[in-house]
């Protein structure tokens, strides 16, 4: 890697870190909101208000956030079946396209998340006391890393770095099992 990208390839390393960390720390308080919530019915006869809706807003972070972090890895969803049998300038054209669909995706996540909380943000919730906008907080958060990281990804591959290298080497593990099969017949030899 040039070394003009490693200082900011090292810094989105750190925020996507972070971001997964606040992801698992979201999922784990998600779940003690909820046994929070059950307990208390249940047992107590009394469930607080504050459980269920601070439970989805958590969850909305924690989603948002393991996606974005997906998006960073490559992990994100996608129909990679004819990167399969492309030669890798196809593929390469073709990973670009993704990740300028991505940016777009994440750009429009910010526009119209803004404009929802612009929308909400007098509006109270009730049960938790704070603006309607903290509810569209998380989708504006997500697109703001969704555009980062896609932006990172196009900037490295145009930079000539060989970010799509250990995805071309890949098999997909239904490939992996008839390849086993292939082998196991003793008149045909595949070599990968």
């Amino acid at each position: 890697m040039s070394n003009n990208l490693t200082p900011v390839v090292n810094f989105l390393t750190r925020l996507s870190n972070a971001a997964l960390w606040l992801a698992g720390t979201g999922l784990v308080l998600m779940t003690v909101f909820v046994a929070w919530q059950v307990f208390c019915r249940y047992v107590l006869n009394d469930s607080p208000s504050w459980t269920e809706p601070g439970s989805v807003m958590l969850m909305s972070w924690f989603i948002f956030l393991g996606a974005a972090v997906g998006i960073r890895e490559n992990n994100h969803l996608g129909f990679d079946v004819l990167l399969y049998v492309l030669p890798k300038s196809g593929k390469r054209v073709l990973r670009m396209i993704s990740d300028v669909v991505i940016l777009a995706f994440g750009a429009g996540m910010v526009w119209y998340g803004g404009a929802l909380m612009s929308l909400t943000w007098n509006t109270t919730l009730p049960s938790l006391g704070i603006s309607g906008a903290f509810d569209y907080l998380p989708l504006v958060g997500g697109g703001v890393l969704a555009v980062i990281f896609s932006l990172e990804r196009i900037v490295l591959r145009l930079a000539g770095e060989p970010i799509d290298d250990a995805l071309d080497e890949i098999l997909p593990a239904e490939i992996a099992v008839e390849i086993e099969n292939i082998n196991a017949d003793p008149n045909v030899k595949l070599k990968v």
